[in-house]
């Protein structure tokens, strides 16, 4: 069952930013992703992919990643080595919510995809001064675990194996990129629309959260504000 995010306050959480320049980070990563992709496909060594799986892995240190956006949200990744497997939560945060939203978590509880490629693709660019993950590169590598997007365009392909190559990659190939844009295994690509009564991407996927438009129980304003950020003008 997915962790809630006030429950991970007493929990060992390290910053895990750190971790994004270390070799090895995104063939461990990205692994559930990149199947059937060798390490050397990243231009790692499987040596030091397995020795930061073993560092994800970590019971007594679990990163946590921030991904700052527009008008103070913030996606907040946990990963969770507290129970028999690790697993990865993707929280959608704001200072004003009592509660946080779950986009993803690669637990039992199967919750994904959480986002579409437009509304990724308008979260790669930082605000001016935010601390946390800022690199337009590593935030695309970093929540392409919640994308899950039948309809991706060749731009994003394109941008992906840019990424890969911003973040030490040396030679991406097409294939891994499509691969990695082919969704979490754990619930694949689905079909998403735009419904323009509620203003919001939405998606039938068994395991979506957005079956029903993210927010729905926010304030007029609350939602707005995150209509605003989430959605490509």
């Amino acid at each position: 069952m997915v962790m809630a995010r006030h429950w991970y306050s007493s929990s060992p959480v390290v910053d895990g930013q750190p971790l994004l320049g270390e070799p090895g980070f995104w063939p461990a990563y990205l692994a559930d992703l990149a199947e059937g992709f060798m390490p050397e496909a990243f231009g790692s060594d499987a040596g030091d992919a397995d020795a930061m799986l073993d560092r994800l892995h970590d019971r007594s240190a679990w990163p946590m990643f921030t991904v700052p956006l527009t008008g103070g949200f913030t996606i907040v990744v946990h990963v969770n080595s507290g129970e028999e497997f690790t697993t990865t939560d993707y929280f959608l945060t704001h200072p004003d919510w009592s509660q946080d939203l779950v986009l993803a978590s690669d637990d039992q509880d199967r919750i994904g995809p959480g986002l579409c490629w437009p509304e990724l693709a308008v979260l790669l660019q930082a605000p001016p001064s935010a601390a946390g993950v800022t690199d337009p590169h590593a935030r695309l590598l970093l929540l392409l675990p919640v994308l899950g997007d039948a309809a991706v365009p060749e731009e994003a392909v394109t941008a992906v194996g840019e990424a890969l190559v911003a973040q030490s990659v040396p030679a991406a190939s097409e294939a891994l990129a499509r691969r990695l844009l082919q969704g979490n295994p754990m619930w694949g690509v689905e079909d998403w629309w735009f419904d323009e009564d509620e203003q919001s991407w939405l998606c039938d996927g068994d395991h979506s959260p957005r079956k029903i438009p993210l927010g729905d129980h926010l304030s007029p304003q609350q939602r707005a504000a995150l209509e605003a950020c989430l959605t490509p003008r």
